[in-house]
């Protein structure tokens, strides 16, 4: 029986990064433009952390880099914090500071896909995916090294 690697490639995981950065880029410009959803500070800073990981991965596709995991990572784990900061203060378990001053609300909870999920779940499934593929991505490259 043929190891797991010798059908999934790192390549996979990176075009999973980008379906997802691509799909959050996507859904967050729909709730802001199209829901008429103005984002709070914290989604400012979410969805800064995301954006660029649309054309990093891109880049990092066309041009077949080995190190595409490490530039996208940082940005994965700075999003995954803020998302899950913002989840702590919209839960009450951790206490509203002065974070969002201006505009909409961060612990706004108005909108909920399907009725559970807020905005910031949603990005904190997006950054984990991501965090998780990179991850993927990292594990395999060492065992095709490892296995030469």
């Amino acid at each position: 029986m043929k190891k797991l690697h010798t059908y999934i490639t790192p390549l996979h995981f990176h075009y999973l990064g980008w379906s997802i950065s691509l799909a959050a880029l996507l859904g967050s410009l729909y709730y802001s433009e199209v829901a008429n959803l103005p984002p709070c500070d914290l989604c400012w800073y979410q969805r800064i952390a995301m954006y660029p990981l649309v054309i990093i991965y891109m880049v990092g596709i066309l041009f077949k880099d080995r190190k595409l995991s490490y530039y996208a990572m940082p940005f994965g784990f700075l999003g995954l914090g803020l998302s899950l900061y913002q989840m702590l203060l919209q839960s009450g378990l951790l206490s509203y500071t002065e974070s969002c001053r201006f505009g909409i609300s961060c612990l706004d909870t108005s909108y909920k896909l399907m009725g559970v999920f807020t905005i910031p779940m949603q990005s904190f499934v997006g950054f984990l995916l991501i965090v998780l593929s990179t991850f993927g991505a990292v594990i395999l490259e060492k065992a095709k090294k490892d296995q030469k």
